[in-house]
């Protein structure tokens, strides 16, 4: 077990499976609200399901619409379980705390693999990998 000390952007706590990627994310564009599935062509994570995942990615990107896609997906259960970054840029955290997903940034995100479990405690900005 190994712990990471972050930055906290929007508090709560849980545990899921990591689904990481190197590249950025578009919420609006680039993720299919409906389904969760990231649609963006070329896209390392394309065709795969963002939902019920702990969402591990360098920083979004994009238009300012995303924050409200991604509350779209909190609100049609598609949304990711957490959100964790390098950086969390503005996007990204207003979609958080307006969707209550927990997210925590000022993370190594290359020390977290696809398919680990680990726990996203946002309120101690903390994330355990088991």
């Amino acid at each position: 077990m190994r712990e990471m000390i972050g930055r906290k952007i929007a508090n709560g706590k849980i545990s899921g499976e990591a689904l990481v990627t190197t590249q950025g994310i578009s919420f609006f564009g680039g993720v299919d609200p409906a389904t969760g599935i990231i649609t963006e062509k070329g896209h390392e994570l394309e065709g795969q399901s963002i939902k019920d995942k702990i969402l591990v990615f360098p920083q979004g990107k994009g238009s300012t619409v995303g924050s409200y896609a991604l509350y779209r997906m909190k609100k049609q259960n598609t949304a990711p379980l957490a959100l964790v970054n390098k950086e969390c840029e503005t996007i990204v955290a207003v979609g958080a705390i307006i969707s209550e997903i927990p997210c925590i940034d000022k993370i190594d995100i290359s020390q977290i693999k696809n398919g680990q479990k680990i726990t996203v405690g946002a309120t101690k900005a903390k994330i355990i990998i088991e």
